[in-house]
């Protein structure tokens, strides 16, 4: 229950609501407790003799109680279940905004298919309990007291002895209790896993295809969908037990009203009228004590959901923003400069980058080489604080990055990854997705330099074309083209290329790069690369190798110092010769 405290600030933005949904539960109940106590008087009335138009009177009475509860209870439902829905609204919008704060390691460590049971199902499971469970724990309180009040003052004996046999529903509902909450947090851990699952299926659907393995991922999500059923009905036999107990139980109470007060009807010491409004009552209390069984299932599922939704909210970016306005600069140049940046991703593990000394002046290009996991990435992420260093620090126009804040430092920043992402949705939205109030001949004026014009040109729609999920209709090259059109519509001051031609023949690529330095004059160029034709025309090449600078320099310079560089060069000229023999 602890868990759901942290409800109390959604519910005090509708307090006022909800006070009213409270007053209309009591109003409601009200009315409706008022029936049993006519349908008692009449018969009373009829046992004793009674003229025609009292009778008339109890039924229009009934009748108008009757109305008057259900419209209170209409209200009911206009205010704290309209509110549970704000509610949930308000929860998963918090949610979203605070995934999206979070640093880019914490998607590293969660899996899309996770976070999306987090947001669809835990947070249904929450609303349930701000709407429904609230509801029906505050008109089953309310009832229960009006009832049980009226139930002594008819008569006190009768009442205590059918009121006996409930006590064993607190400790029901109790025992019971606990387990739907073990029962119902394994259920939503599997669930993630089944997200998860099916998630990656779907992203990876060609993979699946291409090497044949739709019965094999079918054979693997069956066993865990089976898990999934199996937690689900140890959790619905609990539930099939539970509710015919509380019918048994509320079932005796009825039969105890009738027997002890029947046998008081017989003494003369009350009237068939009094006993009748006694089992209606019950009756009418058949329905609280379900609805509180009910209730703390959804308790108890909703603590679970919530539990789970806190770890979440509990989590903090790691990348502190500075507050607004705080930030020593509100305008990038492009200057770049590492003092002995060190980097790794976790303190057991090893060091990625060690005491890198780097300097890039504004305006200049600088080109990363260096095999595979030497660090070339990872020292472009730190730029625009994806992560922050371990030890040392990154400066932009001479000032430290975690001092500038982060939208003004990364919007100045166009980052082309060579794994493009794009969104299913048209062209146009996704190239303009940094800047959406770029004009079209704008656009068409950085197509034109990334060499996507004549591509989408070839497209049945143009820039209005859908591009599936992922960018799935088009080839990789066109990917790279369109993330990197997308990049250049920002107007960076520093532009990334992260292996960004890695899809591109060697020919486009030339033109690119010949259009991208007149585009760049005046600002910075990052590229990472492992084609020398790529690097060769940059003011200084960096080479890095486990994670230290191992050389620096133009192409002519590394040519002369005849070491890693100058071994690629070499490999790379004789892979050019054989092709062409």
């Amino acid at each position: 229950m602890k868990n759901l405290l942290a409800l109390k600030k959604y519910f005090a933005r509708y307090k006022k609501a909800i006070f009213s949904g409270i007053l209309f539960i009591v109003l409601s109940n009200l009315f409706s407790v008022y029936v049993p106590l006519l349908i008692k008087d009449s018969l009373n009335d009829l046992q004793q003799g009674v003229a025609h138009h009292k009778l008339y009177q109890y039924a229009i009475l009934i009748v108008g109680s009757t109305l008057i509860s259900g419209s209170f209870r209409f209200m009911i439902r206009q205010t704290i279940i309209v509110i549970s829905r704000r509610i949930e609204y308000d929860l998963r919008q918090d949610f979203w905004e605070h995934i999206q704060s979070l640093s880019y390691r914490f998607f590293q460590n969660y899996s899309t298919g996770n976070l999306m049971a987090h947001a669809t199902n835990d947070i249904s499971a929450v609303r349930q309990f701000v709407g429904p469970a609230v509801m029906y724990s505050i008109d089953t309180t309310v009832r229960i007291l009006i009832v049980v009040t009226i139930m002594s003052v008819i008569s006190w004996e009768v009442a205590l002895w059918c009121l006996l046999p409930l006590p064993l529903l607190s400790f029901l509902i109790y025992k019971v209790g606990e387990k739907v909450h073990k029962r119902f947090t394994l259920i939503q851990e599997k669930f993630s896993d089944l997200t998860t699952r099916a998630q990656e299926n779907f992203s990876g659907i060609r993979v699946i295809k291409s090497y044949v393995s739709e019965e094999r991922e079918a054979e693997t999500f069956e066993k865990e969908n089976e898990e999934y059923l199996v937690r689900n009905m140890n959790l619905v036999r609990i539930q099939a037990l539970f509710q015919p107990t509380l019918f048994l139980i509320t079932g005796l109470s009825v039969i105890i009203a009738i027997l002890v007060g029947g046998n008081m009807v017989i003494e003369g010491r009350l009237l068939i009228g009094d006993v009748t409004a006694i089992v209606i009552y019950l009756g009418i209390l058949i329905w609280p004590m379900i609805a509180f069984g009910w209730v703390i299932n959804m308790i108890q599922q909703a603590g679970a959901s919530m539990l789970r939704l806190n770890n979440i909210f509990a989590i903090k970016t790691e990348i502190e923003d500075v507050p607004q306005g705080a930030g020593r600069i509100s305008e990038i140049k492009g200057g770049i400069e590492l003092r002995n940046v060190s980097f790794r991703y976790g303190e057991n593990l090893p060091w990625v980058l060690q005491n890198l000394n780097l300097t890039i002046p504004a305006g200049s290009t600088l080109a990363l080489m260096g095999s595979t996991g030497s660090g070339k990435t990872t020292l472009i992420n730190l730029i625009p604080r994806l992560f922050d260093v371990t030890e040392g620090e990154v400066l932009i126009d001479g000032v430290n990055i975690k001092d500038i804040s982060l939208k003004t430092l990364r919007e100045a920043i166009g980052v082309v990854p060579q794994e493009a992402f794009l969104f299913s949705d048209s062209l146009l939205n996704n190239i303009s997705y940094g800047n959406t109030s770029v004009g079209l001949e704008e656009l068409k004026r950085k197509a034109d330099i990334a060499q996507f014009t004549k591509d989408v040109k070839g497209f049945p729609d143009g820039f209005e074309t859908i591009v599936g999920e992922r960018g799935i209709t088009l080839s990789g090259g066109q990917k790279q083209r369109a993330a990197l059109t997308r990049a250049l519509v920002t107007e960076p001051k520093i532009l990334i290329l992260d292996d960004s031609f890695s899809a591109v023949d060697t020919g486009t690529e030339e033109d690119i790069l010949n259009r991208l330095r007149e585009f760049m004059h005046q600002r910075t160029t990052i590229m990472i690369s492992h084609r020398v034709s790529t690097v060769k025309n940059a003011d200084k090449i960096v080479v890095l190798e486990n994670g230290r600078i191992a050389e620096e320099g133009s192409h002519e310079e590394l040519i002369e110092q005849n070491g890693i560089y100058a071994g690629i060069y070499g490999r790379q000229l004789l892979e050019q010769e054989i092709e062409q023999i």
